[in-house]
């Protein structure tokens, strides 16, 4: 039997409707099991008639789960209105305990973003101080693929009258040697520290040079029917000499003051790339794609020794502050350290591991290192002594064409095919200036004046900066062809340059 209770279906002595209802076959009355059990137990009758009644009797009813009339508390208007203004309070109190949670799930978000901000500025400086470092690392570890060529057993040239005897024996770089530079080297650093940061008083003004002009201009120096000077060079002891190498594969020595020539030395196979003049003697260099390096008396007008130091295009040539030898650079990817006297090879290092073409080379002032460019855009500078790699500037795209060391010997300047002269620091080893130069700009040649308070640039155009500031204060484009090199007069009294035009420029006052 199932029944459904209603709300007359309630227990006669709670008054409420039964959760286990049950019925007592005495009185046939619906109970609640709980109630009647107890009733039972204490007085054994049914309590409608007082008949005997046990638990065993009570019918059980199987009925749904009832619905609770709401209390007669409740049916009021008060009653209902107190009851919504519970709901109400309960609801209210709900929202402030939500907008409570809400509040402190926000500072939480808060303080956690704070930290993953402050660790992404400690990560990001971090990353940035291990990139400083492994750059260090990789510019200041000497390279393990430095090797030194092996003697090459001299060979007597069997040529003919005038011509030097040629010779590649290498002597090594004996204590000796070794010692000179040493001593060199100090004093040229004592003279320096002396000079301090003092300008000369004979320089020419920043005013003053900014208004330089074209005064001169020779092109007769080179063959019209192989057009192009390729290299320049001045007298450091008389800047009025004017030294030139071109396509025609002659080297020219002219006077400024006397506008002529004094010699025109010819011997090359093939055109000269670099021209050096002695300070103290009346000898020139020259170095050329046929693989030599010659040694030429100026007053005598001819070759007086040919070092064959290399086994393809020689690309640089930078005379050592002793006067005595001759650095160089080459396709073969060696440098080369030769004694002009002898025409002897000291010494040749190439970088194995590197693999690459030199483009060319310069000392530094001192004379105790130097530095190279490479034909895959490395700046390297090497120790003298040690024959080692000591330091690598990276930075550039494509070929350096061009590397010079201010006379204070802190600064280098660099040039290559990427249209931008870089200076490096080179106590701290690092670019602390980016020149940034026209599109498909080229640049040639690139020297400092003797107290390295200019800087000048030759290639597409001429331009001359002011260093420190780094501001250009000259540009000329006088030259048809490209500007191959640019030279300052003594004390920048004038300004000198070559092209490809064939021609050879001053600019003064």
């Amino acid at each position: 039997m199932l029944i459904y209770p209603s709300r007359s279906t309630v227990h006669p002595v709670s008054n409420e409707v039964p959760e286990h209802p049950c019925v007592s076959p005495v009185s046939n009355q619906v109970f609640e099991r709980r109630l009647i059990e107890k009733y039972i137990a204490e007085n054994g009758t049914d309590p409608m008639n007082g008949q005997p009644l046990s638990e065993e009797q009570l019918i059980d009813i199987k009925v749904s789960h009832p619905i609770r009339p709401k209390a007669p508390s409740s049916t009021s208007i008060p009653a209902i209105l107190k009851a919504l203004q519970d709901e109400w309070d309960a609801v209210m109190l709900h929202s402030f305990t939500l907008r409570q949670q809400l509040q402190t799930t926000r500072q939480e978000l808060s303080h956690a973003l704070y930290q993953h901000d402050a660790a992404c500025r400690v990560i990001a400086r971090l990353t940035k101080e291990v990139t400083a470092a492994r750059e260090a690392l990789a510019t200041l570890k000497p390279q393990a693929g430095l090797v030194v060529a092996q003697a090459v057993a001299s060979q007597p040239s069997a040529g003919g009258a005038g011509e030097p005897m040629e010779v590649s024996e290498q002597v090594g770089m004996i204590p000796e040697i070794i010692q000179k530079l040493q001593d060199k080297a100090t004093v040229l650093t004592t003279e320096r520290k002396k000079r301090g940061k003092t300008v000369p008083e004979e320089l020419v003004r920043t005013e003053d040079l900014s208004k330089y002009r074209q005064v001169a201009t020779h092109a007769g120096l080179h063959s019209a029917s192989v057009p192009g000077i390729l290299s320049l060079d001045l007298c450091p002891s008389d800047t009025n000499k004017v030294l030139t190498g071109g396509a025609d594969k002659n080297v020219v020595v002219f006077d400024k003051k006397e506008e002529q020539i004094i010699a025109t030395l010819k011997g090359h196979t093939k055109k000269v790339t670099s021209v050096i003049y002695h300070p103290s003697q009346s000898v020139v260099f020259s170095a050329s794609p046929d693989s030599t390096i010659r040694v030429w008396s100026v007053t005598g007008g001819n070759c007086v020794q040919v070092v064959r130091a290399h086994e393809a295009s020689v690309t640089g040539l930078s005379l050592h502050a002793t006067g005595d030898y001759l650095l160089s650079s080459s396709e073969d990817q060696y440098w080369a350290f030769s004694d002009i006297q002898t025409g002897r090879v000291l010494t040749k290092v190439t970088d194995e591991a590197a693999g690459c073409a030199l483009t060319c080379a310069q000392f530094h002032p001192d004379g105790l290192i130097f530095g190279t460019g490479t034909a895959d855009s490395q700046i390297k500078i090497w120790d003298l002594k040690e024959r080692t790699n000591v330091a690598n500037f990276p930075g550039h795209i494509g070929p350096v064409t061009s590397i010079a060391f201010s006379e204070n010997g802190y600064y280098l300047a660099t040039g290559a095919q990427d249209s931008s002269v870089k200076l490096w620091d080179l106590r701290k080893l690092k670019n602390f200036k980016t020149i940034t130069l026209d599109n498909n700009y080229e640049v040639k040649s690139l020297v400092f004046d003797q107290s390295g308070t200019y800087l000048a640039v030759g290639g597409t155009d001429i331009r001359v900066y002011i260093c420190k500031q780094w501001s250009e204060v000259l540009n000329f484009t006088e030259h048809t062809g490209v500007v191959t090199g640019v030279a300052f007069g003594e004390h920048a009294q004038f300004l000198t340059s070559t092209g490809m035009d064939r021609s050879l420029k001053f600019y003064s006052l």
